[in-house]
C-alpha cells in the first residue's frame, strides 16, 4: 500500500485520491488533524498548569509557571501547527528524505550524510549548560505529547506519504540551527565559481567580476579607531589544479538551502527619534515557502517575558525583544568556509598527503534508506580539515578513484558549537554587558546583530567563528597538503566588529560591508551589495526623517524605490533600437523613478531587459559557467556599461560588438519574451503579472493538483535592491520568470519607548496545516504592509487552552 500511494503521488493521482477521501468523508476525517485550541488537555512532562492564548489569527500567548514548563508547552503548540514541517526539516538535516520520498532525493541525502550536520548536533547537545539542555528535553517533551496523543489524525502530510513521525529528540531542535548556517553561507559556492573560471579568464577578468566595495557606500561601523589593531593578511592565487572535475560532483543545488539570504536592521538611538528612546527595525530575508520559517509567539514566565519569533523545533524566541532589550538579526555574509584540495597518497588510497606525512582518512560507513528500493550504502570520509564532499554525487560505475578530492572547513561544523546557548542567553540579557557575555557562545553563523534597551543604549555586534588564515583571502580554493593554508584560529571575541552608542545615533546593518578598510582582520573578499543600506541612510537623512517614529520605520520596511535601477537606468537609456517597440520601451522607462511597483509596466520591461544583457554580455566569455552567473548584478552591469566595454565584444563572432549594439539586442530579446508570454502591448503590462509570491509546499507544490491545494499566492511590489527585498527568479520555465522567490519572511519594529507596542508580522500564516483557515491567512496582510501587536491582551475572540500536567 505505501509503495501504491507513493507512485499515485509521483504520476498525478492527487485529485483522484483527494476526491475517494472526500467521497468517502476523508475530508472531514483530516480536518480533526487541526488544533485543539479550547479546553483542557494533559500532558506529560508539565509541573504546573500552562495557559495557551490563541488570538483570531493564531498568535500564541504562553503563561507559565516556569521556564521550563513554557518549553514544554511551546513544544506542544509547534507540534500542533508545525509538526510536518519539523519533521521535514530534521529529515533534511539528517539527510532521511529518500525514506519518504524516494530515489528523486538521493544525491540530497548523500550530500548531507557525508556533511554530518545531524552528527554535529547530536555532538552539541553535550556541550549545552545542564539548565539549557533541559530546557531542549522539555521542549522534546511538549512535542512528544502531543504525538503521544490518541484520537484525531496527524498531520495530511503524513497521511499522503504514509508514516508516522519518531519521537523528537534534542538534536533534531539543535539541526536547525546547522541547516540555517548552511544557508546563508554561500562562500562554498563562489570559491567553486572563481576555480571553473580560472580555466576560461585571466585573473584581471575574474576581479572584474567581484569589484571591491565601493568608496563611499555604507559601512556600518566606520570609525577604525573604533576597532582593535591586529595583523592583516595576504592574499594568494592557486594555479594548475582540476578543479572543474572536482566542483562537477558538488550537488549545491538544495533549493532554498542554496540562497545565502539578506537582510535589513537599523536601530536609532533615543535623539533621533520622537519619544526620545531607540526604535530598532529589524526584516531578516529567506526563501518564500509554505508554511513559513517563524511563528510569533510571547511567552510569559514570574521571571521573564520574551516575545518576537519563535522556529518551529527550537524552544525559545530567536529574534524580538524580552521587556527590557530588543535585538534583530542580519547575514554578515562573511567568509567562514574554505575548500582544501587533499591529494591521495599515491601508494595508499586509504590515505591523504599532509605537511608530516601520509594520514588515514577518517571513514564511516552510511546506510540511506530508500522507500521503493533497496537501501544505499556510502562510505563517508573526512580529512583534518574537514568532510570529503566532492563524492557526494555517486561515480560512475567503473570509474577510476579520484586522485584528489575536496574537503571543506568550517567552524559550524564543530562539535563544540554553542550557537544554541547563546540564543538562550541573549533571550535572559537585560542590559548591553549581559547581551555581549551570552554572545560570546555564539559560535556559527556568524550574523549582525543589532541591539537597543529601554536605557536608551544601541550597539552592534557581528559575532561568530571567523578564521584565521595562514594564507589566502578565501576567494577559491587551496591546496591542503601543505599547510600553508590551514586555518590558525578565530578572531578572538573582543577584536569582532562592534560598537556601542555611535556618535551618528545610527546603527545600519543590511549585508553592506560592516568594518572600514584597515580591519585588522579579513571577514570576507566579497562584501554584498550596498543598495539597501545606502536607501536606509537616505530616507533617515531625507524631508521629515521617517526613522523618528515607529510608524515611519513600518514604512521604510515597506519602501519600493530601486537605488540599483536608478544607478543602471540611465545607461540603459542610451540604447539606439530600431523597431517602435523598442522606442516605446525606451519612453517607459525613461518616465520611471524606480520604484518597483507592482501596477507599473516599466519594472517588468526593465528586469527582462538586464536579464538579456547579462546573457549577451557574460555568456560568451563564462561558458558553461554562466549558469551559476546568471542573476543580473545591477552594480557589475553598470560597471561594464562604463569601464569595461571590452565584455561587449561577443568573442563567438568575427564582428565586433559594442556595448551599443548589445543594448538593442537585449533590448529586442527582451521584448520579444515578453510579447510571446503576455501577448499584449507593452505599456499595458504590469510587474505584478509577473512578479508574484508563490509560497510553495515544499513537496506537494510539485505534484499535479497539491499545487492548488497545499500552496498560494499574490502579486507582490519590490526587487532584489529595494528595502522592501522581493527578489526576482530569473532562471526555469518562462511562466515562472519574474517571480517574487526570496523576502522578508518576518518583519519587527521595536518601539523602546514601550515595547508592548511593537508591531510584528510574518509572511504566511501560523498554521502549517494546509486545512486551516490560518495556513496562508496573513500572506495579503505582509504584502500590504499590515503589521500585528503580540502584547498579551485577551478579546472576545481569544482561545484558551489549559495544559495540565498528567494525571491531575
Amino acid at each position: 500500500m505505501k509503495r501504491f500511494l507513493v507512485w499515485t503521488l509521483r504520476t498525478g493521482g492527487a485529485i483522484a485520491l483527494l476526491f475517494a477521501l472526500g467521497a468517502g468523508g476523508g475530508y472531514l476525517w483530516l480536518r480533526g488533524s487541526l488544533p485543539k485550541t479550547e479546553g483542557t488537555i494533559e500532558i506529560a512532562g508539565l509541573e504546573a498548569t500552562v495557559e495557551v492564548l490563541r488570538d483570531a489569527d493564531g498568535l500564541v500567548t504562553i503563561r507559565a509557571g516556569n521556564e521550563r514548563d513554557a518549553a514544554v508547552a511551546l513544544g506542544y503548540v509547534h507540534a500542533q501547527d508545525r509538526l510536518w514541517q519539523m519533521d521535514l526539516m530534521r529529515r533534511i538535516g539528517a539527510g532521511r528524505l529518500s525514506e519518504i520520498l524516494g530515489s528523486a532525493t538521493l544525491q540530497h541525502d548523500r550530500f548531507m550524510r557525508r556533511l554530518g550536520l545531524y552528527r554535529v548536533a547530536e555532538a552539541n547537545v553535550a556541550h549545552l549548560s545542564a539548565p539549557v539542555r533541559a530546557l531542549f528535553e522539555a521542549y522534546a517533551a511538549g512535542v512528544n505529547a502531543f504525538l503521544a496523543e490518541p484520537g484525531g489524525p496527524l498531520p495530511p502530510e503524513f497521511q499522503f506519504l504514509w508514516y508516522t513521525p519518531e519521537p523528537w529528540r534534542p538534536a533534531d531542535s539543535l539541526v536547525w540551527g546547522r541547516l540555517m548556517a548552511l544557508r546563508l553561507a554561500g562562500n562554498r559556492r563562489d570559491e567553486l565559481l572563481r576555480a571553473r573560471l580560472a580555466r576560461r579568464l585571466r585573473p584581471d577578468q575574474i576581479d572584474f567580476l567581484w569589484p571591491d566595495y565601493p568608496a563611499g557606500a555604507p559601512v556600518t561601523i566606520p570609525d577604525l579607531a573604533a576597532l582593535l589593531d591586529g595583523v592583516a593578511l595576504d592574499g594568494a592565487a592557486l594555479d594548475g589544479v582540476a578543479l572543474e572535475r572536482l566542483g562537477a560532483k558538488l550537488p549545491w543545488d538544495l533549493g532554498d538551502l542554496a540562497s545565502n539570504g539578506a537582510s535589513n536592521s537599523w536601530v536609532l538611538a533615543g535623539s533621533r527619534t520622537e519619544s526620545g528612546r531607540p526604535i530598532l527595525a529589524n526584516d531578516p530575508h529567506l526563501g518564500l515557502s509554505a508554511p513559513g520559517q517563524w511563528y510569533l509567539a510571547r511567552i510569559e514566565t514570574p521571571e521573564l517575558t520574551v516575545t518576537g519569533a519563535t522556529a518551529p523545533g527550537m524552544p525559545f524566541v530567536v529574534f524580538g525583544h524580552n521587556g527590557r532589550i530588543a535585538w534583530g538579526f542580519t547575514n554578515t555574509q562573511g567568509d567562514a568556509q574554505d575548500f582544501f584540495i587533499e591529494k591521495v597518497a599515491d601508494d595508499d588510497p586509504a590515505r591523504y598527503r599532509t605537511p608530516e606525512g601520509p594520514r588515514l582518512f577518517e571513514t564511516r560507513e552510511e546506510v540511506i534508506a530508500v522507500n521503493g528500493a533497496e537501501a544505499e550504502r556510502i562510505t563517508v570520509r573526512a580529512t583534518r580539515h574537514g568532510p570529503v564532499v566532492s563524492e557526494a554525487a555517486a561515480r560512475a560505475p567503473g570509474a577510476a578513484a579520484a586522485e584528489t578530492v575536496l574537503a571543506l572547513a568550517w567552524p559550524a561544523l564543530r562539535a563544540d558549537d554553542r550557537t544554541a546557548e547563546a540564543l538562550h542567553g541573549i533571550t535572559r540579557a537585560r542590559d548591553w554587558d549581559g547581551f555581549l557575555a551570552a554572545l560570546r557562545n555564539f559560535h556559527s553563523p556568524q550574523q549582525n546583530i543589532v541591539y537597543a534597551d529601554t536605557g536608551g543604549t544601541i550597539g552592534f555586534i557581528a559575532p561568530g567563528r571567523v578564521p584565521i588564515r595562514k594564507r589566502g583571502d578565501g576567494r577559491a580554493p587551496v591546496p591542503g597538503w601543505s599547510g600553508e593554508f590551514d586555518w590558525t584560529g578565530f578572531i578572538p571575541f573582543d577584536e569582532l566588529p562592534m560598537t556601542v552608542n555611535p556618535r551618528s545615533g545610527r546603527l545600519v546593518a543590511a549585508n553592506n560591508k560592516i568594518v572600514p578598510d584597515g580591519y585588522p582582520h579579513l571577514i570576507t573578499a566579497d562584501w554584498a551589495d550596498h543598495y539597501r543600506a545606502r536607501r536606509i541612510n537616505e530616507m533617515l537623512d531625507g524631508p521629515g526623517d521617517p526613522g523618528r517614529t515607529p510608524q515611519g520605520a513600518r514604512a521604510m520596511q515597506q519602501d519600493i524605490v530601486s537605488l540599483g535601477v536608478r544607478e543602471l537606468l540611465p545607461l540603459l537609456l542610451e540604447a539606439k533600437p530600431d523597431t517602435d517597440e523598442g522606442r516605446l520601451a525606451l519612453t517607459v522607462l525613461g518616465e520611471w523613478d524606480g520604484r518597483m511597483d507592482r501596477e507599473q509596466a516599466a519594472p517588468l520591461v526593465f528586469f527582462s531587459w538586464i536579464r538579456e544583457l547579462n546573457r549577451v554580455l557574460l555568456s560568451d566569455e563564462l561558458g558553461e559557467a554562466f549558469a551559476d552567473f546568471q542573476y543580473p548584478k545591477m552594480d557589475l552591469l553598470a560597471r561594464i556599461l562604463t569601464d569595461g566595454q571590452v565584455w561587449c565584444d561577443d568573442i563567438g563572432t568575427e564582428a565586433r560588438e559594442d556595448c551599443a549594439a548589445q543594448l538593442a539586442t537585449a533590448l529586442e530579446a527582451a521584448l520579444d519574451g515578453l510579447a510571446l508570454r503576455f501577448g499584449q502591448p507593452l505599456d499595458r503590462l504590469r510587474w505584478g503579472e509577473a512578479h508574484i509570491a508563490r509560497f510553495a509546499h515544499p513537496v506537494f507544490s510539485r505534484m499535479p493538483g497539491f499545487d492548488v491545494l497545499f500552496g498560494y499566492a499574490v502579486e507582490t511590489d519590490g526587487g532584489n535592491y529595494t528595502l522592501n527585498k522581493a527578489g526576482v527568479r530569473v532562471t526555469g520555465p518562462r511562466d515562472s520568470l519574474f517571480e517574487d522567490i526570496h523576502g522578508p519572511g518576518y518583519r519587527a519594529v521595536y518601539d523602546l519607548a514601550k515595547l508592548d507596542d511593537s508591531r510584528f508580522m510574518i509572511a504566511t500564516g501560523q498554521s502549517g496545516n494546509p486545512l486551516s483557515p490560518l495556513y496562508g491567512n496573513l500572506a495579503e496582510r505582509w504584502r500590504d504592509g499590515i503589521y500585528l501587536k503580540l502584547d498579551g491582551t485577551e478579546t472576545e475572540s481569544t482561545d484558551r487552552l489549559r495544559l495540565i500536567p498528567a494525571g491531575s
